[in-house]
């Protein structure tokens, strides 16, 4: 069978690349595949992505409008290229700004609609929900309460876990891991500052100021896939941070704390047992237009899986060093403060269940192929 897989961000691209694993392992070197994605999709799959994450990822209201002709152009590419490729199944992953048009340009032209990770209607626009029963025929849902939201709008989904878990339950921590990277004999605050390059110019600045703030720790920066070490170092003003790349998770594995970008990290952050903070900066019209539309309580996905905070959220102005410092404070220095956080991660991790996530979608995904074929 023929696969068409779109993820827009390195997120949707670390999924995709196990889904694509999984499809092969349990369809058979018969599987044959088209992406958009990063370069772990291009690994798994053997094949050159049609675009790169690195060229679709733009975050905001305001983001989104200063790179419309770039949007469109992409949205041009894939579709032709969707329609020359005539796949079996267009498997689409999160990024809902692009992925809702393409799944609606598939519809128009009879080629079958999985979507894995729910766009985030339940946090604003819940209407987008008419849209999606209409152009989506399967929809592969990760989190737990994202069953009820849509079957109150009369859509039956599949709910398949959190594919973090299998990437966390498939990782190895390497041992040489700090020798390797020439790491000083100190413990470690991991800074995530995010994947985009607004969240890294917004975010870094503040992170690097925290360095003198706490001379008995070393600070690592856990660097995206799609940017070199130069770009971050645009951002450190003066100071000389080690980057890690494709690492993020032994960094984890080997630091005290973390300061997180707002995102898939801090469940990944959280399931990898670290005590955080998340912070979150954008344009500044971006975030009062968010704040105006998004009808949830939290941002993190450790807070809203839990419906409460678990995890102090810094959001645009209160994103500042000096507020970080104060909970990284009481994050490595307050033994009992430290533990509540560890304690309800423990819970966290009860109610996302067993790793097992790309195993079932590749699985619905063939079911559903085959009863369509039979």
């Amino acid at each position: 069978m023929k696969y068409y897989i779109i993820a827009g961000e390195t997120s949707g691209d670390l999924h995709g690349a196990n889904l694509i694993r999984e499809l092969i392992k349990q369809q058979g070197p018969n599987a044959q595949f088209r992406i958009v994605g990063g370069d772990r999709m291009e690994q798994a799959s053997a094949q050159k992505a049609v675009l790169h994450v690195r060229d679709m990822s733009f975050m905001g209201f305001v983001e989104v409008l200063m790179n419309i002709r770039s949007i469109a152009k992409n949205l041009r590419i894939v579709k032709e290229d969707i329609l020359a490729y005539q796949p079996d199944a267009l498997i689409l992953i999160d990024f809902p700004g692009f992925n809702l048009k393409i799944a609606s340009f598939a519809k128009r032209n009879n080629i079958r609609v999985f979507y894995y990770i729910s766009p985030k209607v339940w946090a604003w626009n819940t209407g987008r929900v008419k849209k999606i029963k209409r152009i989506v025929d399967h929809m592969f849902c990760i989190l737990p309460f994202e069953v009820d939201f849509y079957n109150q709008w009369g859509m039956k989904v599949d709910y398949v876990g959190n594919p973090l878990l299998d990437a966390v339950a498939s990782h190895h921590a390497d041992t040489t891991f700090g020798s390797v990277n020439g790491l000083e004999d100190r413990k470690l605050i991991a800074l995530l500052p995010g994947s985009r390059k607004m969240e890294i110019s917004k975010l870094l600045p503040e992170m690097v100021k925290l360095v003198p703030l706490f001379p008995g720790h070393q600070f690592v920066i856990a660097g995206a896939p799609n940017f070199d070490a130069d770009y971050y170092s645009d951002y450190m003003a003066g100071h000389r941070l080690p980057i890690v790349f494709n690492q993020t998770y032994d960094l984890l594995q080997h630091a005290e704390a973390a300061i997180v970008a707002s995102g898939t990290a801090t469940l990944e952050t959280a399931l990898l047992n670290v005590p955080q903070v998340v912070v979150y900066k954008a344009n500044a019209i971006s975030i009062a237009i968010g704040r105006k539309l998004i009808k949830v309580d939290h941002i993190s996905l450790v807070n809203l899986i839990m419906h409460r905070e678990v995890v102090k959220e810094l959001i645009q102005d209160d994103a500042n060093y000096k507020h970080i410092a104060n909970e990284l404070n009481l994050l490595l220095n307050d033994a009992s403060y430290r533990q509540k956080m560890l304690s309800d991660y423990q819970k966290l991790r009860e109610i996302m269940g067993e790793p097992g996530a790309s195993g079932k979608v590749a699985k619905h995904i063939l079911d559903y192929l085959r009863a369509r074929n039979t």
